[in-house]
């Protein structure tokens, strides 16, 4: 077990290095942040000055050496927009965003597992085609057309809701819907699957021949065995909290960490860029190595497949 658990953290800590080396890499190498924060017609010294201040004249190698020891010692850099605390800034933003995320999480649960249980177990069915219909429409469609389409129904043609802003809690409810109904779709789908795969067993069909309650199949053999691939769908969306919502925020004008990440990528702002992704990264990594871990207790075979991968 202690082999299957290090490996996975070995895992995880690499895919944070290789995500945090491939932004520093690709923001150095996308513009610079000197004319693009001072403008093409700042002088040639003030751009030089601000070069040096900000270590963009060092060679890319030196500032990559200069950036993992800065996180070593907790230092996540400043913004070169107002020279404040990247972290701080990100930090102000996550309760925005979380206001957005955690009830659309919610929402998810609460729809897409249900209908994708109940449309399994009426396979073939007016019900179940229906739920796949939605389902195949609701992960199909981008998040930002599905959030324009709210808009124009229920904020430009019916009125009901503002269109963008967080002045209350009416704000929130399209962006919510937007992030909600998507993912809804996708466990939807993923959980009929996994319940149809289950259903098809021979354990099932023995429990049934010996006359076990239709019922308790279902719920002490079925929705057991069918959790793990559901598992793995909502550790996924837990992982992109923060990622998942940068399309939304934008579209509903909503002052979350998505928004601020988009603003900053506009402006080059390495340190702030660097710190939401660095966020992500270890929000995702994260989530994926809960997972992980609830396999290894969960299912003791791809405890011992790890042991020897």
């Amino acid at each position: 077990m202690g082999r299957y658990f290090a490996i996975r953290i070995g895992r995880a800590a690499l895919t944070i290095i290789l995500v945090v080396t491939f932004a520093f890499v690709v923001l150095r190498l996308s513009g610079d942040p000197a004319l693009m924060i001072l403008g093409p017609e700042a002088p040639p010294e003030v751009i030089a000055a601000f070069r040096k201040a900000w270590g963009l004249d060092d060679p890319i190698w030196m500032q990559y050496v200069d950036y993992f020891g800065a996180i070593a010692k907790g230092e996540l850099g400043r913004s070169m927009r107002d020279g404040r605390p990247a972290i701080e800034l990100v930090l102000e933003r996550i309760p925005s965003t979380l206001a957005l995320t955690l009830p659309a999480f919610a929402f998810k649960v609460a729809l897409g597992i249900p209908a994708g249980i109940y449309a399994a177990l009426h396979r073939g069915s007016a019900i179940d085609r229906a739920v796949m219909i939605t389902a195949v429409a609701g992960f199909t469609v981008p998040s930002f057309v599905l959030a324009l389409l709210l808009v124009l129904v229920f904020a430009v043609q019916l009125g009901w809701l503002p269109s963008g802003g967080q002045e209350s809690w009416r704000h929130a409810i399209l962006p919510i819907a937007t992030l909600g109904l998507g993912g809804a779709a996708v466990l939807a789908r993923f959980t009929r699957s996994a319940m149809l795969e289950v259903l098809g067993q021979p354990y099932i069909r023995t429990a049934s021949a010996k006359g076990v309650p239709w019922r308790k199949v279902v719920t002490a053999h079925a929705l057991p065995n069918a959790a793990i691939p559901t598992v793995t769908i909502l550790g996924f969306m837990v992982g992109t909290l923060i990622a998942g919502a940068v399309v939304v925020e934008s579209v509903f004008a909503w002052p979350g960490v998505g928004r601020l990440l988009v603003v900053a990528v506009a402006n080059r702002d390495l340190a702030v860029v660097q710190c939401i992704l660095l966020l992500v990264a270890l929000t995702m990594v994260t989530s994926n190595l809960i997972v992980d871990f609830l396999y290894g207790f969960l299912d003791p075979r791809l405890r011992a497949k790890g042991a020897h991968a």
